[in-house]
């Protein structure tokens, strides 16, 4: 399996090549990606130069443009396919259909790979896609049980990706309508879940009250770990509820060292980590932790166990310091 690393600039690029990424995901500095956040992402002359990197380390880079581009606006995100034909990139992450129609048309030797952002969940959508584009590979949204991955894994005409470890979203992604229903930006063309220039702190007392956009979304302890600020992951108050509550997700991050055997069993071909928003620091330990893993995995199938110095390694750089399986581990699907 392909141990695939997010780099959201040049350090974090080389952080994972470093600790043994066998390829990096990377974005544009511009809204044709979904974490457009200010000082991230890649000028055209950056990603010449990160693709050159890539290649002498005989690594693949893939190019995400995974946003959703407005009437009058496609101009610029076929240029960033453009660019991504031109620098070599070994593989385009698309959502849109007028994308990957775009890209199929004019460079159909550049593999697609079908975004998350798509949430294509079931055979006659990934048929669908391949048919009408070629797409060689879909990230399967982070919705689906171990169940339906594998029973997906058994008839689906592309390869599968799935993410192994970060953030957690738990809506039907590239649908998501919270944070443009409280900031009036949309992820799914703005570039960002949640802009950091609508987020304020404010301590009064011991605590500490998040707000996204002047909407109260959380309070808590001035020590408490939290992680990034977006609506799905504020706490609140309901008619049944004495106290505010995580009543759609916590902050917590996902983490599927335990599943790797089944995974690989499954025949999914990249386990993907979240976080190209995140530090060269944290991309060099997760990067670390999970080709100690898959090398482990690797080096004898059978006797694989995860290890308790990778599960407390991950902790320290998950969102409040805790992890879990997610939507995989739902026996009632």
């Amino acid at each position: 399996m392909e141990l695939l690393c997010p780099a959201g600039n040049l350090a974090s690029l080389k952080a994972a090549l470093n600790a043994g990424a066998d390829a990096v995901y990377v974005g544009l500095k511009d809204d044709t990606n979904a974490r457009s956040f200010a000082g991230l992402n890649f000028t055209p002359q950056k990603l010449q130069e990160a693709a050159h990197l890539v290649n002498s380390c005989k690594r693949k880079f893939y190019l995400t443009i995974n946003t959703f581009p407005q009437p009058g606006q496609e101009k610029r995100w076929y240029q960033a396919i453009d660019l991504a034909a031109e620098s070599g990139a070994h593989g385009l992450i698309v959502a849109d259909i007028s994308l990957l129609d775009y890209a199929h048309q004019h460079y159909p030797e550049l593999p697609l790979h079908l975004s998350v952002q798509a949430s294509a969940t079931n055979l006659t959508a990934l048929s669908f896609y391949q048919q009408q584009f070629n797409i060689q590979r879909a990230v399967l949204p982070r919705v689906l049980s171990i169940k339906q991955v594998k029973d997906l894994a058994k008839t689906s005409p592309v390869d599968l990706e799935v993410f192994a470890f970060g953030s957690l979203c738990i809506m039907a992604e590239g649908r998501c309508q919270l944070s443009s229903y409280v900031t009036g930006e949309s992820p799914n063309s703005g570039g960002s879940c949640s802009p950091a220039r609508h987020v304020r702190w404010q301590e009064q007392g011991n605590s500490r009250l998040t707000r996204l956009n002047d909407v109260l979304i959380d309070c808590s302890g001035i020590n408490e770990q939290m992680g990034y600020p977006v609506v799905c992951k504020g706490r609140y108050l309901t008619e049944d509820t004495e106290a505010p509550q995580f009543l759609l997700e916590s902050p917590t991050s996902l983490s599927t060292l335990d599943l790797i055997p089944e995974l690989a069993a499954a025949g999914v071909v990249s386990l993907k980590i979240e976080g190209r928003q995140r530090s060269p620091a944290y991309v060099e330990q997760v990067t670390k932790v999970w080709r100690a893993a898959l090398d482990k995995y690797l080096a004898a199938p059978e006797r694989y166990q995860a290890q308790e110095n990778w599960q407390a390694a991950l902790a320290k750089v998950s969102e409040g310091q805790t992890t879990t399986l997610g939507a995989y581990e739902r026996s009632w699907q």
